[in-house]
């Protein structure tokens, strides 16, 4: 009697962290050792134009270690978590049929959750209803949007800044839509992975290391060109302060600054808070995360001993 024998599922590893921690570098070492190919998990760095910022691999070390999902939209286009999870499967597709593992890098821990659990039903954009939230919003404000979203969604308008003409318009008219709120809607998961997923995630023990990197970084991006290079945007005419690209950590604070609303050090200040605060959001999901192997930057060589035996073990007729 013949036995049949499922088919082992594709390796896939994520490498995830707060910002700062160390993770390109990682990537670049865990290159040289591994059949892997790169690809970004991050919001900001999908963006052409937007590289001194985002902290965006140079291109010495892209040329090293190429990185898919990197300069892909111009600033002017949204892109969504829907997106990313399109693109990125295609990606994953593209490695793992050159026989190559794929490594996803990066911070946006919502496209991590949404490739590995699928995404939620969320209907289409109606346009009439669009237009519709539009009108209120250009006559009583986006305030009034955001005040007609708590009273059927009090989650999701505490989540989203009032301001955040985007997000209000796509929550509220969810409701308007299905008759179901944003919050119920996004508990429902889609379509899991179909691989075998190896989860680390790297980050410094001491805070107070992060966050002296974080200061460093964001003074040595200042004295690379920083404002320089969000003043060429600012003066684009289809680029304004309501655009994902524009919001992104760090852009969003010296838009302020350009635009006359803060002073030079002030936009230092709230620069540093912001990246500060992205790194400890970015903590609290790795802390509710299941399955993750932990690395410390402090011990570089261990972190990669830690990835590359968890790897080597499970592929051990592979590698």
């Amino acid at each position: 009697m013949s036995t049949l024998v499922t088919p082992k599922k594709p390796d896939v590893i994520f490498l995830m962290g707060p910002t700062a921690s160390g993770k390109t570098a990682l990537a670049i070492t865990l290159y040289q050792y591994l059949p892997v190919e790169v690809i970004s998990v991050d919001s900001a760095l999908i963006y052409r134009g937007m590289d001194i910022g985002t902290a965006k691999p140079t291109s010495e070390e892209l040329t090293q270690t190429p990185h898919r999902l990197i300069d892909i939209l111009d600033p002017s286009v949204p892109y969504s978590a829907a997106n990313f999870r399109q693109d990125v499967l295609q990606e994953m597709n593209e490695i793992i049929a050159k026989d190559k593992i794929p490594l996803l890098v990066g911070g946006t821990m919502l496209y991590f959750k949404v490739l590995l659990e699928g995404l939620s039903p969320l209907p289409s954009t109606d346009p009439d209803i669009h237009a519709e939230i539009e009108l209120i919003a250009k006559k009583q404000g986006w305030s009034e949007i955001h005040r007609r979203l708590g009273l059927v969604d009090p989650l999701a308008a505490a989540r989203i800044h009032p301001n955040n003409s985007q997000k209000l318009s796509r929550a509220l008219g969810v409701y308007l839509i299905s008759g179901k709120t944003l919050t119920e809607m996004t508990k429902i998961t889609g379509e899991k992975l179909p691989y075998n997923v190896f989860q680390f995630a790297i980050t410094l023990e001491n805070r107070k290391i992060l966050h002296q990197r974080i200061e460093k970084r964001f003074y040595h991006m200042l004295d690379s060109g920083f404002e320089e290079e969000v003043r060429a945007l600012h003066k684009r005419s289809d680029l304004h302060i309501n655009l994902p690209s524009i919001r992104c950590v760090g852009y969003r604070q010296m838009w302020s600054y350009l635009e006359g609303n803060i002073q030079y050090n002030e936009m230092i200040y709230q620069g540093l808070c912001a990246t500060r605060q992205l790194a400890k959001r970015q903590m609290t999901w790795l802390r509710n995360w299941g399955n993750i192997h932990w690395l410390d930057n402090e011990q570089s060589k261990k972190a990669l001993k830690v990835v590359m035996q968890t790897i080597t073990f499970n592929n051990s007729n592979r590698i």
